[in-house]
């Protein structure tokens, strides 16, 4: 059996797809780290009860495509190994979930506070933790030549995620405002 623990990156660096190792404050492994960081909200999200059917597809759907960029990020343009980027055409799956959600959602007159349902909080510090993660894409951008679909599908998925939070609040005040008449 192997182990988990290779020890290979006590000195602070480790490797990336090819077998180029880096300093593990690169840009690089913030981008890739905040992109887990990402993921892992996700799915602590998908863990709750109240997640509308359509937007639990969606976010499962995402988590699939977000280790896609992770690997994607670690394994330089240039290193000729072949693997699943990032493609326009992913970009516009999340522009028409934002054009659906749109369409759902009444005008924003107001500032949206991130909170509400735990699930949609969750999603409002999701979509913070995606900011970050673009801002660590083009801080690595502007280190390596990287696939630049990744930065735009991130700036869009954060855009989605906000939608998304005030879907689940919506229909989780619905839920709550139902369960309270029923109640009655």
């Amino acid at each position: 059996m192997t182990s988990i623990v290779t020890k290979t990156g006590d000195a602070g660096m480790t490797g990336i797809i090819g077998g180029k190792r880096l300093s593990k404050t690169n840009p690089c492994f913030h981008a890739c780290g905040t992109v887990d960081e990402l993921n892992a909200l996700i799915g602590v999200t998908l863990a709750e009860e109240h997640v509308p059917l359509h937007i639990r597809e969606q976010l499962e759907c995402t988590q699939h495509l977000l280790f896609q960029i992770g690997a994607d990020l670690a394994t330089p343009l240039e290193s000729g190994f072949t693997l699943e980027r990032m493609r326009p055409s992913q970009i516009e799956i999340v522009e028409e979930w934002i054009c659906t959600l749109e369409e759902s959602l009444p005008p924003i007159t107001y500032f949206i506070l991130p909170s509400g349902s735990r699930p949609g909080a969750l999603l409002h510090q999701a979509r913070t933790i995606c900011r970050r993660a673009e801002r660590w894409v083009v801080a690595f951008s502007q280190e390596e030549n990287i696939n630049k679909y990744i930065q735009i599908y991130l700036n869009r998925f954060s855009d989605y995620l906000f939608l998304a939070a005030r879907k689940v609040n919506m229909e989780n005040t619905a839920l709550e405002m139902r369960a309270l008449f029923s109640s009655s």
